[in-house]
């Protein structure tokens, strides 16, 4: 695996993120020696969920109004159902995830994270997946929707489950770390 030294990511959540989808990755990127950051609207803590019940908490690192997209280098977007939902009507949480898009830096969304990717309007023409049941949604959006444990187009890591997340992470820190070697042969 790459190293990440040096390179800041943040992960955007809020209430009721699928707990593997935020916990798995967090700690994957953080041993890969990236600094990580969750980024929230919320303040203090955030709750995940984790099945059928509310699950552990995660302390906030850096509160959304305070978070701006250039001191990141990539972007990660847990699932579950209840976090993405309610991110998406977040208009900060819209903008940010359209700037890193914009932005052109790697962006992993897993499960019902994809919602965030329509709200920002950055789908259309992608090949992507998600969890099964916003396969339309995506389609709808304009996507190419896939089912495939990982897939990746021009820098958008998607998975569609917590069954995923290894390849899903490891993926992830791969675009992370190619896109380092880039920035180094463009110098």
């Amino acid at each position: 695996m790459p190293k990440l030294d040096g390179k800041k990511v943040a992960v955007l959540a809020t209430h009721g993120f699928e707990q593997s989808e935020l916990l798995q990755p967090l700690s994957a990127l953080r041993e890969a020696g990236a600094t990580v950051h969750v980024v929230s609207p919320e303040q203090g803590s955030i709750r995940g969920w984790h099945k059928t019940d509310w699950g552990q908490s995660v302390q906030v690192d850096r509160a959304l109004d305070d978070a701006r997209p250039e001191d990141y280098d990539a972007l990660m977007l847990p699932g579950g159902q209840i976090n993405p939902d309610l991110l998406r009507v977040e208009p900060k949480a819209v903008e940010f995830v359209r700037a890193m898009i914009e932005q052109k830096k790697p962006v992993g969304a897993i499960c019902h994270a994809p919602w965030l990717l329509i709200e920002a309007g950055v789908i259309r023409g992608r090949r992507v997946t998600s969890y099964h049941s916003i396969k339309t949604d995506v389609k709808n959006a304009g996507a190419n929707w896939v089912d495939e444990q990982v897939v990746v187009d021009q820098g958008l890591v998607t998975s569609r489950n917590p069954g995923d997340l290894d390849a899903f992470c490891a993926k992830l820190i791969e675009e992370i770390g190619e896109g380092q070697h880039q920035q180094r042969a463009a110098s």
